[in-house]
């Protein structure tokens, strides 16, 4: 069983910045996708970011492009999200999401971690 663990949320000033971390543990041998979603308050959950097994293939949405940076380390079994320039409405639970290549959803998700960014 996949279990996804995310840690790194915080209360933050806009400009500054946060670096979120998801641990993966279970069985994830073979291509295994990686991303982050969001969800504010009163809003819909949204994709963030994804990642590739290799780390070639990496999508943001227009939102973040140019202020996140996606990454991992197989070796380490970690996903990483580096949150610079944050704003106020970057605010929200953020979670970390898997899947096995070729699912068309996400079929893992962690608990989420909250980020605010006060103005």
């Amino acid at each position: 069983q996949v279990r996804l663990v995310e840690s790194g949320g915080g209360l933050v000033q806009a400009g500054g910045s946060l670096r979120l971390s998801c641990a993966v543990s279970g069985r994830t041998s073979g291509s295994y996708e990686m991303g982050w979603f969001r969800q504010a308050p009163g809003k819909e959950r949204e994709f963030v970011a994804s990642i590739s097994w290799s780390g070639r293939d990496i999508a943001y949405v227009d939102l973040v492009q140019g202020r996140f940076t996606i990454s991992r380390d197989n070796a380490k079994n970690s996903v990483y999200l580096q949150m610079d320039s944050l704003k106020p409405e970057d605010t929200a639970v953020y979670y970390c999401v898997g899947r096995f290549e070729g699912r068309p959803d996400y079929d893992h998700w962690g608990q989420g971690t909250q980020v605010t960014v006060s103005s």
